[in-house]
């Protein structure tokens, strides 16, 4: 069972991994200068609606595995 709930929490660390890297960056940087950057997110606003929403349910889920392997170390 221990071995099931790592492996899913491996999968879940990778998965959380990708989403936080597809995000846009909050940051202007050098997109400010010809204003390119705010064009491009501006057109794919749902798309960051839906990746904000998957690395905050990914990393619930991600903190119920930690406490789900510590809570089967203690009892076993």
């Amino acid at each position: 069972m221990k071995l099931v709930i790592q492996i899913i929490l491996m999968i879940v660390a990778v998965a959380l991994t990708a989403i936080i890297i597809l995000q846009p960056s909050k940051g202007e940087g050098l997109g400010a200068i010809g204003s390119g950057g705010q064009m491009f997110f501006a057109k794919n606003k749902a798309l960051e609606k839906l990746l904000d929403k998957a690395t905050m349910w990914l990393s619930i889920v991600f903190g119920l595995l930690l406490v789900l392997v510590e809570i089967y170390d203690r009892l076993f």
